[in-house]
């Protein structure tokens, strides 16, 4: 099997924006799911660690995560190696690219994800090309737009498209939407594709908005 592979922690909660999730884990079926990816690269580009969330298309919440270090690639370090070994809300998978690639692709098809969302999706796409079958979307094509997003202040530098020109990451982007001046990106990548689905949920836009890359 998968190395660090078992049953979810019990209790498995944590705060995210000052608000409390409850467990991780697939409750009854509402309208489908969708998956959020986040990852973290080394010194090389190499992907080292996958955070993935399978989110609720009615609530926009958290319903499963999964959260994957590859040990060859993690070992080369990078600029957040640092905060790999957070203590995140569901045990971390070690294994091989191939092995974590093809548990993750398995576990998304199993609960019928077929879209794949992430924050500048183009990187994590390009660095994931095992999930090219799945139809991927960009958060950010959303967040950054006048148009799609109503709480982006009058004060805000933008072209004439109303896109933003600057302060769009998913760090201020999160303080803007949720009020919270004081949240701080972990960039673990499991923490990173919850915040993620956060702006998701914040941006209050039906999934259909979103176009695919």
């Amino acid at each position: 099997g998968i190395p660090g592979r078992g049953a979810f922690p019990q209790p498995l909660s944590f705060r995210l924006l000052g608000s409390l999730y409850a467990k991780i884990e697939i409750q009854e079926k509402t309208m489908g799911y969708f998956g959020v990816i986040d990852t973290e690269t080394n010194w090389f580009d190499q992907v080292m660690s996958i955070g993935a969330v399978i989110g609720d298309e009615k609530s926009l919440r958290p319903a499963a995560a999964r959260y994957y270090i590859f040990p060859e690639e993690a070992a080369a370090g990078g600029m957040y190696e640092s905060v790999l070994l957070l203590d995140t809300p569901v045990r971390p998978i070690y294994a091989s690219r191939a092995e974590a690639m093809a548990d993750l692709g398995d576990w998304l098809t199993k609960n019928a994800v077929t879209s794949l969302f992430a924050y500048n999706a183009g990187f994590d796409k390009n660095h994931l090309p095992e999930l090219g079958h799945f139809s991927w979307f960009d958060i950010m094509r959303i967040a950054i737009y006048r148009q799609s997003n109503p709480k982006i202040p009058d004060w805000a530098d933008c072209f004439s498209t109303g896109r933003m020109k600057r302060n769009y990451g998913v760090e201020p982007m999160l303080r803007l939407l949720s009020g919270n001046g004081d949240y701080r990106e972990t960039h673990n990548a499991l923490f990173d594709a919850l915040d993620e689905l956060e702006i998701i949920r914040l941006l209050e836009k039906p999934l259909r908005d979103y176009i695919p890359l």
